[in-house]
């Protein structure tokens, strides 16, 4: 394993996040808050420490897909470690697996809370929560490759790891202008949603924050009633924001390149829009009874139906008081998840789409035995290699739900509870169902259990693999062996 390159990379994000604490402290500096020093503290260390592990560039800046992946945990373990220190260090957030599990849900772009009253949290702590969304939302590794030029094809490993989805691609022939183009999609359509929600006269540290959380599909919501007690027209923004943050980002690269065709065959696409329109008719209809105006009816079905399949968070009511075909809706929206290329979580549209195929194509060997039939996507052939990692991701995300909500369950509360708060932080949602509904909060589990769920969410968002390795001997035998060598020498 090439540690120096490890080393210098990890060294790089320790800075990267120490600079980017600087701007809750300016915010806390503004509002005159006495916790916004531990910002500047805690920032001023994690530059030394960056800066001495990156100071000496590694001669070989070469490596495989195994330093890729090892690279990109512990990158996103050291981040959530040092961005919970302001809230454990300030005491607003006393325990530090609480302060932790905040953290996590905020880089992993989770939106799950500890917290009961975020309003009693200072201005600098709330925005730091929701700018952690942004944070890791497109992913500090990406922003990281627009920066820093990579050996070869080193930093295709580094983005496939960190990037969702079940095939990774480039937009331009250099992944550095690839990592760049994204960050300008993604950060043009933040200021677009921050001057949309300004035009409707939301104050502006609202629009920053609550933009933040909509961009990176967290859901941290800076008021206890989430987006309840904002207007129809900022809810409606939100709404439309959060399904535009869930489609896979290639689609707007050609949509600006003015290559529509190609970008409007895209079936993920397609079929994420289609299963968008198909939810919020079902929850309407379902719903449709209640003594709500019709168009107050759409918006909210809308609303979280948008906030759900995105794996946003964001909440206008309590759609845990909805009728159980319209809750049980949501709950398969949780599952499936936005598009690949997106900052969205969940299994992904994409590989929902394959797998279906792929089951039509097994009922025609039935009747065809010798028919030979490819799975497309795109009106392209699916290589092998991306069927038997679809199937091997589903598999290992059944077996690692399944033990997670035995684990969690041994906290003696009910099932509807314990599926769903799964559920919730393993595809990065933040609301479940039950206690952990909009209005509950997730404090109420164990140390044990929220450790648990940070593991959870930190596999869910690098899409399960990179951080299974951390715990897999054979990724760590040949490493161990070598170092073993170099000191008898």
């Amino acid at each position: 394993m090439n540690f120096p390159i490890i080393r210098y990379i990890l060294g790089w994000v320790i800075v990267i996040e120490g600079l980017l604490m600087l701007i809750p402290w300016i915010v806390g500096l503004i509002y005159a808050e006495s916790s916004a020093v531990w910002f500047l503290y805690i920032s001023l260390g994690a530059l030394i420490i960056g800066l001495i592990l990156s100071h000496k560039k590694p001669v070989d800046k070469s490596f495989f897909i195994r330093e890729g992946c090892v690279t990109t945990a512990l990158s996103w373990i050291i981040m959530s470690i040092i961005g919970c220190l302001p809230f454990c260090l300030s005491g607003e957030i006393p325990s530090f697996a609480d302060s932790l599990f905040e953290i996590i849900s905020g880089f992993t772009t989770t939106g799950a809370s500890v917290l009961s009253d975020v309003e009693a949290l200072s201005r600098c702590m709330v925005f730091w929560r929701s700018f952690s969304h942004w944070i890791g939302g497109m992913g500090v590794l990406v922003f990281l490759l627009a920066v820093i030029q990579m050996a070869g094809g080193s930093g295709m490993n580094l983005m496939r790891a960190e990037s969702p989805g079940p095939t990774v691609g480039k937009l331009k022939p250099k992944l550095r202008q690839t990592a760049r183009i994204l960050y300008l999609i993604y950060l043009s359509m933040t200021l677009i949603e921050i001057i949309l929600l300004l035009i409707g006269r939301m104050p502006l540290f609202d629009a920053l924050t609550l933009s933040f959380g909509t961009a990176g599909t967290g859901g941290f919501a800076i008021k206890n009633s989430s987006i309840a007690d904002y207007s129809p027209y900022l809810q409606w923004v939100i709404a439309i924001f959060m399904a535009l943050f869930g489609v896979n980002f290639s689609f707007y690269y050609l949509l600006l390149m003015r290559r529509w065709k190609q970008a409007f065959k895209m079936e993920e696409v397609r079929g994420y829009f289609l299963i968008i329109l198909a939810a919020i008719v079902i929850i309407v209809i379902n719903i449709g009874k209640t003594a709500m105006p019709f168009w107050d009816l759409v918006r909210h079905s809308a609303f979280q139906v948008s906030s759900v399949i995105t794996t946003t968070g964001y909440a206008t009511t309590d759609f845990n008081l909805w009728p159980e075909t319209s809750r049980l809706t949501l709950v398969l929206l949780m599952f499936i998840g936005s598009c690949a290329g997106s900052t969205g979580g969940g299994i992904k549209v994409s590989r929902i789409i394959m797998m279906a195929k792929s089951t039509f194509r097994e009922l025609q060997y039935y009747i065809f035995p010798k028919s030979v039939r490819q799975i497309k996507m795109d009106g392209k052939p699916v290589e092998h290699e991306v069927l038997r990692g679809t199937y091997i991701f589903f598999i290992t995300y059944m077996l690692i739900y399944a033990v997670s909500v035995f684990i969690v369950s041994l906290d003696g509360y009910d099932t509807v509870s314990n599926l769903t708060a799964v559920a919730a932080t393993f595809n990065n949602i933040g609301p479940g169902l039950g206690l952990v509904g909009p209005i509950g909060n997730f404090g109420m589990y164990s140390d044990l259990s929220k450790y648990v769920m940070m593991f959870d969410m930190l596999a869910g968002r690098l899409e399960l693999f990179p951080m299974l390795l951390l715990f897999y001997p054979p990724c760590w035998r040949g490493t161990l062996k070598n170092i073993r060598e170099k000191n008898k020498k």
